[in-house]
């Protein structure tokens, strides 16, 4: 049985905007968008890695404020993507692990971007919540 890895994502808002990075690696997903996130570790919580991921992806500080329905299958066998809205704390978004480019979008720009195909789901479901916002 194949062990089960989940990579947290995060839908991270910050004035009425939504963060999304573009892949820098590996190369089947260079230049494509996703949700900035990482690996849950063992003995960490999904709400924790987040943090963590960002500070060390983004080098920002941020809130995790809720999850969003539904686990969506990466391309690796075991690996599964979770998604929580978060609110940016401190901090200017940069990017310094694999992405190569950053972008805040407003609710009429979120599909300006191609972003990865698992991503999707999640993105939807946070640019609808943050259009409510």
């Amino acid at each position: 049985m194949t062990e089960r890895i989940v990579v947290v994502g995060a839908a991270l808002y910050d004035a009425g905007r939504m963060l999304a990075a573009r892949r820098s690696a590996p190369v089947e997903l260079a230049g494509r968008w996703e949700l900035p996130g990482g690996k849950v570790e063992p003995g960490e919580r999904p709400e924790q890695a987040l943090v963590r991921e960002l500070r060390e992806e983004l080098g920002v500080e941020a809130e995790p404020l809720e999850p969003i329905p539904g686990e969506w299958p990466l391309g690796r066998p075991g690996y599964v993507l979770r998604v929580w809205t978060a609110k940016l704390v401190s901090g200017e978004a940069r990017p310094l692990e694999d992405h190569d480019a950053l972008r805040w979008l407003t609710p009429d720009q979120i599909w300006d971007v191609d972003w990865l195909d698992q991503d999707r789901p999640a993105v939807a479901e946070a640019a609808r919540r943050l259009g409510q916002g």
